[in-house]
């Protein structure tokens, strides 16, 4: 019996490879019919792998991973990836930090602990129908009476047929629906800021490329790994270095994952955008390239801006948008979700809007969830509930948008207590994680551990 091992199999990559090249531009369509000739399988739409096995396609696909990597994009002058490129294309607004006011010594600490709650919940609301597509979670909301989303997913009252035509996540049914969530469970997008904070206790701002990867063979379980971070610990097993971790043989160096990590960057350094951008621009380079690098520079530098505790989303969301490339693709989804949101007020046709123009990404990929992460926030307008929900219906990506969202709105809220308790009390101060030493930690105790490196000279 083979064993499958989901994001790195060769010939589970070609076909996702295929679709990174018409995104970026690149001719494949030679190296494409070879692959479809000889039997190989498209992009599964959803999984890691494709449905059925094909060990026996391995050799080839490993050589078209490899011809397909030669390939040039038409569209690196816009989209560069070494960070010195990228600054030099960012627009030329005046991004010099920005003090923090002095609101009381535990003002900063608050925020912090706010956006940590918000991350959970907000990553929380959007487990159950992470992977379903959009009518479905739609459907699933309207039956239970809960559209617009208002409040957690439930089974109660969904009518038997539609639960077994638009089944919950397996992975989170049992720990995400209203019924029985009991703490934080575990989750990706929860563990990364959990490894950004360790990272910065171990090794200080200054951290390297080199040193995010000695921390994850140190602290993070393999399994605990998807797409691009499973295909770059892949890479460092084989004994390939930073950067070229990013690449080789990764299609998914442009999909969500560097953004999902970029929370702790962005909180660490209130004020300050820029650094942020950069902190979270080391940490994305294991893993990701262009548009995946970019919008963990985004989230970054909106968060940053966030916990200076003066500024309102629009703002946050501008100094986010002025440290990535303003021709790139992932920029222009962004201005096109903040446009969206803010010349139509029924958040459902935004939606409908960004999946039409947008929908031909992947559901995991970083421009489409960027747009809509950057719609939704400005269709919150700083309210939280309002954010992390319309995040959350917009579809693709959900526990991530959902926990970003949550992030933002958290710190805008500025305090704990100012966040709706049917969004904190089900989280009981508990977080599950596999990394080592976290398991169980409260949320207060997060926000005392990022504070610490936030105010560290």
């Amino acid at each position: 019996m083979n064993l499958r091992l989901t994001w790195v199999q060769p010939e589970d990559l070609v076909g996702h490879e295929l679709r990174q090249a018409a995104e970026d531009g690149r001719d494949a369509h030679a190296l494409a019919a070879r692959w479809y000739e000889a039997g190989g399988p498209p992009a599964p739409p959803t999984a890691g792998a494709s449905e059925l096995p094909r060990p026996d396609l391995r050799p080839l696909a490993e050589e078209l991973l490899d011809s397909l990597a030669t390939l040039p994009t038409p569209l690196s002058g816009d989209e560069p990836t070494a960070l010195p490129e990228i600054q030099a294309s960012t627009a030329p607004h005046d991004l010099s930090p920005t003090p923090v006011p002095g609101a009381g010594p535990d003002a900063l600490r608050d925020r912090l602990h706010a956006a940590w709650l918000g991350r959970a919940a907000g990553c929380l609301l959007g487990k159950p129908v992470e992977k379903l597509p959009l009518p479905a979670i739609r459907a699933l909301a309207r039956a239970s009476g809960n559209w617009p989303l208002s409040t957690w997913f439930t089974a109660r009252g969904v009518p038997p047929e539609l639960l077994a035509a638009h089944p919950w996540n397996r992975r989170s049914a049992t720990t995400s629906l209203a019924e029985n969530i009991d703490g934080m469970p575990e989750d990706d997008d929860l563990n990364y800021p959990l490894l950004n904070l360790l990272l910065l206790r171990r090794y200080g701002r200054g951290f390297t490329t080199a040193d995010v990867a000695r921390l994850w063979l140190d602290e993070l379980p393999a399994g605990r790994t998807f797409t691009a971070e499973r295909v770059a610990y892949r890479n460092l097993l084989d004994g390939v270095e930073p950067p070229l971790t990013a690449v080789r043989r990764n299609p998914f160096r442009e999909w969500i994952g560097a953004q999902i990590r970029a929370d702790v960057h962005g909180w660490t350094h209130p004020g300050d955008p820029v650094a942020a951008a950069a902190q979270a621009y080391r940490d994305a380079a294991l893993t990701h390239t262009a548009n995946g690098v970019y919008g963990a520079m985004f989230v970054a530098a909106t968060l940053a801006t966030a916990a200076t505790g003066t500024a309102d989303v629009h703002r946050s969301l501008a100094a986010g948008l002025d440290v990535i490339p303003p021709r790139s693709r992932l920029a222009g989804a962004v201005r096109l979700g903040i446009a969206s949101a803010r010349a139509t007020p029924d958040f459902d046709t935004v939606v409908d809007r960004l999946h039409t123009e947008l929908g031909g990404y992947h559901w995991v990929h970083a421009v489409p969830n960027a747009a809509l992460l950057a719609a939704a926030l400005t269709h919150g307008d700083g309210d939280f509930s309002r954010s992390v929900c319309a995040a959350v219906s917009g579809g693709w990506d959900t526990d991530s948008n959902g926990a970003t969202a949550g992030s933002v709105a958290g710190l805008l809220a500025g305090h704990p207590d100012r966040l709706p308790e049917r969004w904190t009390t089900p989280l009981k101060n508990r977080l599950a994680t596999s990394v080592p030493s976290f398991d169980g930690i409260g949320f207060d105790t997060l926000a005392d551990l990022t504070h610490l490196e936030a105010v560290r000279p």
